[in-house]
């Protein structure tokens, strides 16, 4: 009795973390395939990007990326770095609570807090500030700089 319980646990255990964690290298279920279905460009996220975990209740999303990534912007050319590691929640057309990609603008660096799509824009948010920009200019993934480009799950 007490092993067939386990079994049972064991299993659930399994499904609950295979639906919780998606593998970005399968053409559906990859961390691109996520921004997509939230109305996002998957140029948001650099080619290097390992894993991603989605809880589909609260939106809380963690994406893991083989190292950090600097890359150039468009249109403007800001540079921006990420993180290992971009936590936040995301919803329908809206990325919220972002941390792991600042980017330098004015001389200074600056932490991209918020994401919104809006119509064929993407509006950044950096605190109470944000800059609108045509979401097209993210449609493919950067390569990070200075590293052999690495392809994208499409």
């Amino acid at each position: 009795m007490a092993e067939a319980v386990l079994v049972v646990l064991v299993s659930f255990l399994s499904l609950a973390l295979l639906s919780f964690s998606q593998d970005p290298d399968l053409k559906s279920g990859s961390a691109y395939d996520e921004l997509r279905t939230s109305g996002f460009p998957v140029g948001l996220l650099p080619t290097n990007v390992l894993t991603y975990s989605l809880n589909r209740t609260s939106g809380a999303f963690a994406v893991d990326l083989d190292d950090r990534c600097r890359v150039t912007l468009p249109p403007d050319n800001y540079l921006a770095t990420y993180s290992r590691r971009i936590t936040g929640k995301l919803a329908d057309r809206r990325i919220s609570d972002l941390d792991g990609i600042r980017v330098k603008a004015f001389f200074r660096w600056w932490s991209i807090t918020g994401i919104r799509s809006t119509g064929d824009d993407l509006v950044f948010e950096v605190g109470v500030v944000s800059a609108k920009y045509p979401s097209r200019n993210f449609d493919e993934s950067p390569d990070c700089e200075g590293r052999s480009p690495r392809k994208a799950a499409s």
